[in-house]
């Protein structure tokens, strides 16, 4: 209780940013290498499938552990996990920097989710022990609801400046020097606080929830592989519910499970579960076609195409803070599904995407998008944050996390993996590649960044 009370004592504002510039280095880290694709297949050969591990790799890795990790970091101390877990985090990038393969760039990404799981959680838990009345709790999550949605878009921003400047590696080292700034911030500024009673962590309940995340994140990247109707795909997916229903099984009959699932009965906690990974299932997967999209079709360069993302990031700021000053006025049920009406017009409106579209209706495509985000995010958060005890807000903060986490895997997996089939089967309709020698021709099936490589040495050739 001591510990909680000096944590207050603190001036809230400059903890706030401390948190939410620990976040900002989260957050980007999840796309600002989405940019960097198309230089990762030429330069470390890599294909559509080790493309989106490359991206999915981190993603997985903080989604799996973020549950078991914030109930440790409420446990023995949140500064101490979110140093930590900083380290962590910026050693994984220091690692990928200088990465000379796709397998070892995957490894790297890996640590550096694993960092994050600590590091996210921590965040929102120490936050919501900092601003206890509602009113202000809403405004703070709105603040940190923006940063993590400014990130996330602001990412091919970063990855784009530094890539046109320097070289793939030093957006990673980028993102290893915001790490070492919040961690010496984070010594100054944060003071530890924490709940004794928090239950021993249920390993059991950790082993399952990795195997059935990573087993069905797994099938969905490799579908293309192997076939959606193949007997390796059917099999995954079946593998997969019977993990998530040994899992559920599991913590219902644990006096101290790590994920209470009774929370799921609680209404307001699902929706905003739901609404928050079916929002980032959607954005991660807009923005990883949509960085191909603008390089591999329109041709655009690195840092100009990072520059395209800035309205769907000011959108996600506005709707952030305006979402969650609207749900203490309006209630979270109202602002939510409006957020979510406006995220099903932008990708209506997506659905037309051409080679022919002007960048301004793009960029108008993204304002519904990212006010959709905002609204929906922040609130959903803020609902979750509220249905669970103070004292536990390192596990409430972690099962949000989750959601974000699993929701924005699987964008990248579904979406990557119908982009990567849709190209395949097209490419074979095609018959284009009947007329490419037969090297040419595998390396053009793997990949878009591979194909336009190819047909750019051609046309220098010819």
């Amino acid at each position: 209780m001591n510990s909680l009370l000096e944590t207050r004592q603190k001036p809230r504002t400059l903890v706030l940013i401390v948190l939410c510039t620990a976040t900002l280095a989260i957050s980007l880290a999840t796309t600002a290498i989405n940019v960097a694709l198309p230089s990762l297949a030429v330069e470390l050969r890599a294909d559509n499938r080790q493309l989106q591990w490359i991206v999915d790799s981190y993603n997985l890795l903080f989604a799996t552990f973020v549950l078991a990790f914030g109930s440790l970091s409420d446990r023995y101390g949140r500064k101490g996990a979110l140093i930590g877990g900083l380290a962590i985090f910026g050693g994984g990038a220091v690692g990928a920097s200088f990465a000379e393969s796709s397998g070892q760039l995957i490894f790297w990404q890996a640590i550096m989710g694993l960092g994050a799981a600590f590091v996210y959680p921590t965040t929102l838990s120490i936050l919501s022990n900092v601003f206890t009345e509602r009113a202000d709790k809403a405004k703070a999550i709105g603040i940190w609801g923006a940063t993590t949605g400014l990130g996330v878009a602001c990412g091919p921003i970063l990855g784009g400046w530094l890539l046109e400047s320097f070289w793939w590696g030093s957006v990673f080292l980028a993102l290893a020097t915001a790490a070492s700034v919040s961690i010496l911030a984070a010594i100054v500024v944060v003071t530890t606080s924490l709940d004794p009673g928090t239950p021993r962590i249920d390993y059991g309940g950790l082993v399952l929830s990795v195997l059935a995340v990573g087993s069905l994140v797994y099938t969905v990247i490799e579908a293309p592989e192997h076939g959606w109707r193949s007997m390796a795909t059917l099999t995954g997916f079946v593998l997969a519910a019977g993990l998530f229903a040994a899992l559920v099984k599991w913590e219902r009959g644990r006096a101290e499970p790590m994920i209470d699932v009774t929370l799921f009965t609680n209404m307001r906690f699902t929706a905003a579960s739901i609404s928050v990974t079916f929002a980032y299932f959607a954005l991660f997967g807009f923005i990883f076609l949509i960085t191909q999209y603008f390089q591999l079709v329109r041709g655009f360069a690195p840092l100009e195409t990072g520059l395209k993302f800035i309205p769907v990031a000011a959108s996600i700021a506005v709707g952030s803070i305006l979402g969650t000053a609207l749900a203490v006025r309006l209630g979270n049920k109202l602002v939510v599904s409006t957020g979510l009406l406006l995220f099903t017009v932008a990708f209506v409106w997506i659905a037309t995407l051409s080679e022919a579209t002007s960048y301004l209706e793009i960029a108008m495509q993204m304002i519904p998008l990212g006010l959709g985000l905002g609204l929906t995010s922040a609130p959903a958060t803020e609902a979750i944050m509220g249905a669970v005890p103070l004292e536990k807000a390192g596990i409430g903060s972690a099962m949000n996390d989750a959601t974000r986490e699993v929701g924005g895997t699987l964008g990248v997996a579904v979406i990557g993996s119908v982009y990567a089939s849709l190209y395949a089967s097209k490419f074979t309709e095609s018959g284009v590649g009947e007329n490419l020698p037969d090297g040419v021709r595998s390396s053009v099936e793997e990949s878009v960044g591979a194909a336009v490589v190819a047909a750019d040495q051609i046309g220098a050739s010819g």
